[in-house]
């Protein structure tokens, strides 16, 4: 009995140990459902290299033609066939995106009128016409020969005619009228300034608040074509300069959005506004005009010479006008006349949107945009811009319905409509969707112009973004290089030094409205970046690339003198979508707080430099704002340890969200949206418009610069309460990246 009691056990033990062999063996380890390998993994460096292979230069080049093929200003029938061709494009079975459709608003826009068009004369006495501003330019190439190409308008200039004497104002800054009023009664007169210096709307409010009565603005070839004239030889069709017809069109509006709807969707039903209450567009008639007119007129006027930083790239001094003309011109005794018939309507404008869904956090978006309207063919601005985005939802698209990719936030693309009239599409976009987009957008790429030429990257963003966007860069060669990625040429061409980083690219900040970041940076407060490649600044003046908003953008330009070769537009694309995939894709949000420290450090000591001596003599301290700007760089500091001491991958998911949610909305902690009461739309009191031109706090330095101007202590109040809302904005961002309460 003892032997078979042995043997039984002995017997037993064997299969107990093969029972657990196969067991441990023939039960795979990871037993733990398939969703947690999806939630700890991080972005793919080998798909990043894909997407990066298969950005093609005969892609974009072909996007772009198809593009410009008509002019498509918003709602016209040409912007209709770009909003078919763009969801054709997002719908496609094997390169689309997961949806795609049209978002309608019913927006209010300026046109002129196509049977009764514009006119500028100058007329005699007697009401005769001695001279005819050009009503149309000069077209180069057959595709300017469209019936679509509209005529130069100041969009949002009221109907009217207005007649006066002639004087020349600079710039239309206040500074430039209250100038040439010192010498000359500006009431009755007409004024013609040149762009820049100030933004187009305003040119007009600030010449009627001295009694002009009309305005002409015009492009001068000192400030565009580094003096070049002649389209004989120096300008289009032989270079990229600015013929002397070339005339920029644009919106002379103040605010950005729907000007009937603020701070509403522009749906429908939705309550308008009356128009005769709207602010910030012309009170009077205005008209854009090219430098040959331009010449003509200024050439003729009589009066003292304007100061030396007035005179311009006109082969003749500049006169400030007696008003009007030198009694040996032709035109002595004469006056200029604006006849403007432009008409108002509301009319139905479209987004297109797509989207790819997330396949561990839908409810975190990335958003990419780009504008889709344009003045006239629009190939650099905005279809440069179409074409990269295009290609690059080519790209992701496909790998998305071959099953090898799905990212792990939705990506959301949107083609905006109306950007020309005021951003009008994303703002009214970021208007409907104002809760879920402020709650789960984790980051707006916006790549409007894509190219203003081949020489160098140019991004601005929030200083957050910095890393993700030189890492992006290290990884692309630059257009014309085989060994220098676009982040050492950039270094060469515009950099600084950074107390932490040493030498490194210069990137901007997104101050102002200059596109459709603006509501997602100033009304939203989401994390964002608009970039492009752009010009070598140490060889040209031009202000901007200079066929910008005229009938010369087409295609022929684009490819000719722009970018041959669409290299530049390949290099845009690669790294956009580089830093597309990485925010859709990281684990971590790749975000680093300590680098807006940084920014806020260099914030207030330009602050401290400029404004304490003055203050601590009105008994108004700095030193809430400095223990703020302390505290930020403190709790980015701790941030980042706990980031570098944590072994994400392998915690608990929510941390890894807690910690994203931390830095996804940290910037919204700087909104306060009674902090600008007269600027529509800024919230973002860091980044907010300022018209001080300091590089510093936006609220500080406007409130510093009227208190020094008026003495008054009501004035020196504003800028105690803007300290007051700025510390402790900082130090709510501060809080949000604690990590309890």
């Amino acid at each position: 009995m003892l032997k078979e009691a042995l043997i039984g056990t002995l017997c037993g033990a064997v299969v107990l140990t093969i029972g657990i062999l196969i067991g441990h063996f023939g039960i795979q380890k990871n037993s733990a459902p398939s969703w947690v390998n999806d939630v700890a993994k991080d972005v793919d460096e080998a798909l990043i290299q894909q997407f990066l292979s298969e950005v093609e230069t005969f892609q974009l080049q072909e996007n772009l033609r198809e593009l410009t093929k008509v002019p498509h200003m918003a709602t016209s029938p040409g912007d209709e066939e770009t909003v078919k061709y763009v969801l054709k494009r997002w719908q496609d079975p094997e390169t689309g995106l997961d949806e795609a459709w049209r978002q309608e608003y019913e927006i209010y826009l300026s046109f002129p009128n196509p049977t009764n068009p514009n006119k500028v004369t100058v007329v005699n006495s007697l009401d005769s016409v001695l001279f005819t501003v050009r009503e149309r330019e000069v077209n180069y190439t057959a595709d300017q020969n469209d019936p679509q190409v509209v005529q130069p308008f100041a969009a949002y200039s009221p109907a009217g005619h207005a007649k006066g004497k002639l004087v020349f104002a600079n710039q239309g800054k206040p500074s430039d009228f209250q100038h040439l009023n010192g010498t000359i009664d500006l009431r009755g007169t007409i004024a013609i300034t040149r762009y820049g210096g100030e933004g187009r709307g305003r040119k007009a409010i600030n010449a009627a608040a001295y009694g002009v009565v009309g305005l002409l603005v015009y492009t001068d070839p000192l400030d565009m074509n580094d003096g070049l004239m002649s389209d004989t030889n120096e300008t289009y069709p032989h270079s990229w300069y600015l013929p002397p017809t070339g005339v920029e069109r644009g919106a002379y509006s103040r605010d950005f959005g729907d000007l009937l709807t603020p701070y509403l969707a522009a749906k429908e039903d939705t309550y308008r506004i009356p128009p005769e209450d709207i602010t910030g567009i012309p009170p009077i008639p205005t008209q854009p005009i090219g430098f040959q007119d331009a010449r003509t007129l200024i050439c003729a006027l009589a009066g003292e010479a304007a100061p030396k930083d007035w005179q311009g790239g006109l082969d003749c001094i500049y006169n400030l006008g007696g008003p009007g003309f030198k009694p040996t011109s032709p035109f002595n005794n004469s006056d200029v006349k604006l006849d403007i018939y432009n008409e108002e309507k509301i009319v139905n404008s479209s987004n297109v949107m797509g989207v790819i869904r997330g396949s561990v956090e839908p409810d975190r978006y990335v958003i990419y945009g780009n504008h889709r309207d344009s003045w006239v063919h629009g190939a650099i601005d905005p279809s440069s811009g179409t074409a990269v985005m295009l290609e690059i939802t080519r790209v992701l698209g496909r790998m998305v319905k071959q099953g090898k990719w799905r990212p792990r936030r939705s990506i959301i693309f949107g083609s905006w409509g109306a950007e020309e009239f005021g951003l009008i599409g994303s703002a009214e976009y970021t208007e409907e969707y104002f809760t879920k987009l402020s709650e789960r957008t984790v980051g707006y790429i916006n790549v409007d112009i894509s190219v203003f030429a081949n020489a160098t990257l140019s991004a601005s963003a929030m200083p957050s973004m910095q890393s993700v966007i030189f890492r992006a860069a290290k990884q692309v060669n630059a257009p014309g290089f085989d060994s220098t990625s676009v982040y050492d040429n950039w270094i060469r061409y515009t950099n600084r030094t950074s107390p932490t980083h040493g030498i490194i690219p210069r990137v901007g900040y997104l101050t102002g409205a200059g596109s459709d970041y603006a509501a997602f940076v100033h009304y939203l407060g989401i994390t964002s970046i608009d970039m492009s490649y752009t010009y070598d600044r140490s060889k040209t003046n031009a202000r901007i690339y200079p066929a910008y908003h005229t009938a010369c953008d087409t295609f022929d330009y684009a490819s000719r003198f722009i970018d041959p070769g669409f290299v530049a537009h390949q290099a845009v694309g690669r790294t956009a979508g580089n830093i597309l995939i990485r925010l859709a894709d990281s684990l971590l949000l790749p975000f680093n707080c300590k680098d807006y420290a940084e920014s806020l450090e260099d914030y207030l000591n330009t602050a401290v430099n400029l404004y304490q001596k003055d203050l601590i003599a009105k008994s108004i301290s700095m030193e809430p704002l400095s223990k703020a700007v302390a505290n930020f760089r403190k709790e980015a500091e701790q941030l980042d340890k706990v980031i570098q001491s944590s072994d994400l991958a392998n915690e608990t998911p929510l941390k890894v969200r807690k910690i994203n949610d931390q830095l996804m909305l940290m910037d919204r902690a700087f909104l306060n949206p009674l902090a600008f009461p007269n600027e529509y739309g800024f919230r973002h009191v860091i980044w907010a418009s300022s018209s001080s031109g300091k590089p510093t706090f936006p609220g500080i330095a406007d409130a510093f610069a009227q208190a020094n101007s008026s003495h008054l202590a009501s004035d020196w109040k504003k800028v105690h309460y803007h300290l007051s809302v700025v510390a402790q904005a900082i130090d709510g961002a501060a809080n949000m990246l604690k990590e309890v309460i």
